[in-house]
């Protein structure tokens, strides 16, 4: 199971689904991931003419909820390191104007970004995808990033915790998303491996644990 944490691993993973990922998103969260994305962004007050980083950023998804609280003055960095979702990103971004969007393809761990840059990170569903070591590894590095009073909010999905819901929702991760898989991208394998992410996160107790800083 080590192996699924590996970054190249994860990164393949995602060059792989970055056709049809935005689509099996949506579909198989019933609509709810961009409501879900919203209030990720809703929960922090974005003030214009600030800096946003959206880390593991995918092809951009969450912008559209960031960039209605933003200006001209303001700046949104966005780092991934997923070839293909990075290049779908710089698409998006050819339909975007009056917003300062950079785009870094690096690996969140080992980012260009200074000390003390942000005033607000934002990440929608990426933390799944990393074990609790690199979890504590991930809330240093968005401690470096952020300013002083600086503020993030991330998202993500969980396993329920009633004894009545979970069995369903692991049936629909296990069977239903990777079927799912199968009609849009042809690999019913590769969508599996989203359900493996999300059984082995659980839920958000264990990060909102890992991110308290005393």
């Amino acid at each position: 199971m080590k192996e699924i944490y590996e970054p190249k691993f994860v990164e393949k993973l995602f060059d792989k689904m970055s056709r049809s990922y935005s689509k099996v998103n949506y579909v198989t969260s019933f609509g709810f991931s961009e409501r879900w994305r919203r209030q990720c962004v809703e929960e922090i007050e974005i003030e214009k003419g600030k800096v946003i980083v959206d880390l593991m950023t995918g092809m951009g998804e969450c912008w559209k909820h960031i960039l209605t609280k933003c200006n001209n003055d303001s700046k949104l960095i966005s780092l991934d390191f997923s070839t293909e979702m990075i290049n779908r990103a710089k698409k998006n971004k050819e339909k975007i104007n009056n917003y300062d969007i950079e785009i870094l393809k690096e690996n969140v761990f080992k980012n260009s970004i200074k000390d003390q840059t942000a005033d607000y990170v934002i990440s929608g569903f990426g933390l799944k995808t990393f074990n609790d070591n690199q979890l504590e590894k991930l809330a240093d590095e968005i401690h470096r990033i952020l300013k002083p009073n600086g503020k993030f909010s991330l998202v993500d999905v969980s396993v329920p915790k009633s004894s009545i819901l979970k069995p369903f929702y692991l049936f629909y991760l296990k069977n239903i998303i990777p079927l799912l898989g199968k009609v849009f991208l042809g690999s019913p394998e590769t969508y599996k491996m989203l359900g493996v992410y999300t059984q082995e996160f659980v839920n958000s107790k264990n990060v909102e644990k890992i991110f308290e800083y005393p």
